[in-house]
């Protein structure tokens, strides 16, 4: 099992550099910041890589999402806009519990939910697993935590490859006692930048009906 470290963006002791500038983390971890982002430990040899980094950015639903899709399994709804999305539940034996479709466009999503509870720092490897049974060559290429409508989430994108089309995969996972959700939307590699303002959207409209 990986070692998660949960690390705040809000808490830095900063020292001068042009290039360059060193933090320190709510957890005492120092860290070498880069002017285009990026960052690393002061000492990398200690931890272990690809550790899921916080997103200090709020998620919200959009004003335009009113109706609400809940599910029937787990406290889970998501607000969607009806003008651009249809959806349908799923049938016996299917994986999910709702499938979902753009309108307009060749974007599609799907809502995977179960009663049991799976801690949150376990999804990555899970889902990974899963995709790769689907997709072997399916990876990793983004990983965060997210607060979205005030509930923590997994943020993971991914890209595998199915009977010869190239797919990302962008999604958010949560578990609790009452369930675990996997909410995925998906498209081409080739027109995902054109619309992952719209997976956004749609992804941020997941709330928690408690």
């Amino acid at each position: 099992m990986k070692k998660i470290l949960y690390l705040s963006l809000l808490l830095f002791l900063t020292l001068a550099s042009i290039a360059q500038k060193k933090a320190v983390t709510e957890t005492g971890e120092e860290v070498i910041l880069y002017e285009d982002g990026t960052w690393k430990y002061l000492n990398d040899s200690t931890h272990v890589k690809n550790e899921i980094l916080v997103n200090p950015k709020k998620f919200a639903k959009n004003d335009n999402s009113t109706f609400l899709l809940k599910s029937t399994k787990t406290n889970i709804g998501i607000w969607l806009d009806s003008k651009k999305w249809s959806f349908k539940k799923s049938g016996a034996g299917e994986v999910s519990e709702y499938g979902l479709q753009s309108k307009e466009k060749d974007l599609y999503a799907m809502l995977i939910t179960e009663k049991i509870e799976i801690a949150l720092e376990s999804l990555e490897e899970i889902a990974l697993t899963n995709a790769k049974e689907a997709a072997p060559d399916t990876k990793i290429i983004k990983h965060e935590y997210r607060t979205v409508n005030g509930k923590k989430v997994l943020h993971l994108q991914m890209t595998g490859t199915i009977q010869g089309i190239k797919f990302i995969y962008s999604g958010y996972y949560y578990s609790s006692p009452k369930g675990t959700v996997q909410f995925l939307a998906y498209t081409s590699q080739n027109l995902f930048k054109d619309y992952e303002e719209d997976i956004d959207e749609l992804l941020n409209g997941m709330v928690t009906l408690d």
